[in-house]
């Protein structure tokens, strides 16, 4: 790997932990599916900019329907998922949970039989569902059913963007980056229009929460989704997803300093486990030299 897209991810990294604390602002605000349709409405509008701007045309009218598709895997899916749970768990629970997003990449593409699925990385998910298992009994808030469904919506948006990202591959190789982006998150937009509307009445928007969606709609969300779509043309799919590695130290880090969040001791060894798992699924070794570029 380049040193540019080393540092783009750990740029990715950052930006996406800090989209976690920011979501734990906005979702009591807005509420799971209005927070998801503004979301994607932002990032809508800043791809359609940037589209007019750079002067790149809308896909083909015959792939609507696998952008669509796409667009339910890698937004619409998470995005609910992850503003449920943020109403219950503390951002940084969520950060270290997403960091499961590999394995589950891992595990896709076996099943998709793009990549082989060996002994390892077999004990590498194991390991990692082990580890989530105690950072969710030993993180610092008492285990309840809702806690528990929670961190089960955080694992299935992991798993949404994990097998997501071979879809992402794949449409990068087929299309230009900025376009599928753009599609996607305008696919979005509609599917969550009706559930976007019935809720408004209920939602309570904040200045706070207002700005909140702001950043992680045009940043974290639109801008963020076209720079993972531009690396996923030079890097592997599994590469591109290795800023989940570094999601939880950023966004532990960014809900401690902003929201004040406690971190304790307990959280560590799930962690550790976690991080340890995706060692043993994607075969990383930081230790080791990367191999030479196809």
């Amino acid at each position: 790997m380049q040193t540019r897209h080393f540092l783009q991810l750990i740029f990715m990294s950052a930006l996406w932990g800090a989209s976690f604390p920011l979501i734990r602002i906005a979702s009591p605000a807005f509420g799971p599916w209005g927070l998801a349709g503004f979301r994607c409405a932002l990032a809508a509008v800043v791809l359609a900019a940037l589209m007019r701007v750079l002067r790149q045309s809308w896909p083909d009218k015959r792939t609507w329907l696998r952008m669509t598709l796409l667009s339910l895997a890698t937004v619409v899916a998470p995005f609910v998922l992850f503003n449920s749970a943020a109403l219950v768990l503390p951002s940084g629970y969520s950060a270290i949970l997403n960091a499961t997003v590999p394995l589950f990449g891992i595990l896709g593409a076996a099943a998709l039989g793009e990549e082989r699925l060996t002994t390892r990385r077999l004990a590498g998910c194991a390991l990692g569902f082990v580890g989530v298992a105690l950072l969710v009994r030993l993180g610092p808030i008492a285990i309840d059913a809702q806690v528990i469904l929670a961190a089960l919506a955080c694992i299935a948006a992991s798993a949404s963007y994990g097998v997501g990202a071979i879809f992402m591959k794949r449409a990068t190789l087929a299309h230009q980056p900025l376009p599928v982006s753009a599609a996607v998150h305008v696919a979005a937009t509609l599917v969550l229009l009706v559930p976007t509307a019935a809720t408004t009445p209920s939602m309570q928007p904040t200045a706070a929460a207002v700005i909140a969606v702001t950043v992680i709609g045009l940043v974290t969300s639109g801008f963020m989704y076209w720079l993972s779509m531009r690396l996923m043309r030079e890097i592997p799919a599994s590469a591109a997803t290795s800023p989940a590695f570094m999601i939880p130290l950023f966004g532990v880090t960014w809900g401690s300093l902003f929201l004040g969040e406690p971190v304790t001791a307990g959280m560590l060894p799930g962690c550790l486990l976690v991080l340890a798992a995706m060692a043993l699924v994607t075969g990383f070794n930081p230790f080791r030299g990367a191999p030479p570029e196809p």
